[in-house]
């Protein structure tokens, strides 16, 4: 059985040329949620590719054999570009807090290059069973300082878990993004049964994991919200314009909108800037003063060249 009729779909998976798409509004397709689908050949999208997580129209759909054409790609809001994953809304980047140990500075980078994404950000820390309660109190205090509420993970108390995945079954599309060995696969397979990624131990000679999950994918993990499982997503490419990075620290950020803080200049950089009025006395300040020095260099770089 056949139907010309069209639909949305979501690509979650991405082979060769064929991609596994799942339907939005599939109520008159019974249970046929999944189709497999090619490219109508005459179709341009203006040499945009296809990636995991577009939203896709498909049409010319094979009931029995589960095949469909995709005709039409949506705009997307956003595009990850290692891995290749489209339209996310959230980002978890993860951390353990033991083995390995965690590092303030790397936490520090991957925060903001997750805010550089305009999503929604969260922190996860995970392997809290290896620290006292008291350690993970400091913990606590010390990110809810930096603008985050993070989320503690412990084996031994379910419940940390099952109000992580109760969260994560709110939101549209979700990844995990943080370095190896912090046990991303682990949270996943929790999360996605029967998934089983394999998992890699932490090498003691350096201390970090290695990468074990291979191929992009989104699983559902609730009505229209899915997880992304993907190869070793460590962290992009930070290459942030210099005059935004103020703009990616909640902690100034905030002092700006909730507080009404103005300085002289729009643009102030929040450095030795004439006129500037930011209290620059939180932690992180050392990075973010660190970060846009970083930055001035490689633009300068970058003009001489």
């Amino acid at each position: 059985m056949k139907t010309n009729s069209k639909y949305l779909g979501l690509v979650t998976k991405k082979f060769n040329n064929f991609f596994l798409v799942d339907l939005k509004n599939q109520e008159n397709l019974g249970n046929s949620e999944k189709f497999l689908c090619k490219v109508r050949k005459s179709i341009n999208f203006k040499d945009q590719l296809i990636y995991v997580g577009d939203e896709v129209v498909i049409n010319n759909i094979d009931l029995k054999n589960k095949r469909a054409i995709i005709t039409s790609l949506k705009k997307r809001k956003n595009l990850l570009v290692r891995p290749s994953v489209a339209n996310i809304s959230n980002i978890y980047v993860t951390f353990s807090v033991k083995e390995p140990e965690l590092n303030l500075s790397q936490v520090n980078r991957f925060l903001i290059s997750a805010e550089s994404m305009g999503v929604e950000v969260s922190l996860v820390l995970t392997k809290c069973d290896l620290i006292s309660d008291k350690r993970r109190s400091f913990l606590l205090d010390k990110f809810g300082k930096w603008g985050y509420q993070a989320i503690t993970l412990n084996l031994k108390k379910s419940d940390y878990f099952n109000n992580l995945l109760a969260e994560l079954q709110q939101k549209e599309c979700s990844i995990f993004m943080g370095p190896s060995g912090v046990g991303k696969t682990t949270l996943l397979n929790m999360i996605i049964p029967g998934l089983q990624n394999s998992t890699a131990p932490v090498s003691n000679k350096i201390k970090r994991g290695k990468n074990t999950t291979r191929n992009v994918e989104l699983f559902s993990i609730s009505n229209q919200s899915y997880l992304v499982d993907t190869p070793g997503f460590n962290m992009q490419s930070l290459e942030v314009d210099i005059k935004l990075l103020p703009h990616l620290y909640p902690e100034i950020y905030k002092q700006v909108i909730d507080e009404g803080i103005r300085c002289k200049f729009r643009n102030c950089l929040h450095l030795n800037d004439e006129g500037c009025n930011l209290n620059k006395s939180f932690e992180r300040y050392s990075f973010y003063k660190e970060m846009i020095e970083s930055s001035k260099t490689h633009y300068y770089q970058n003009q001489e060249d």
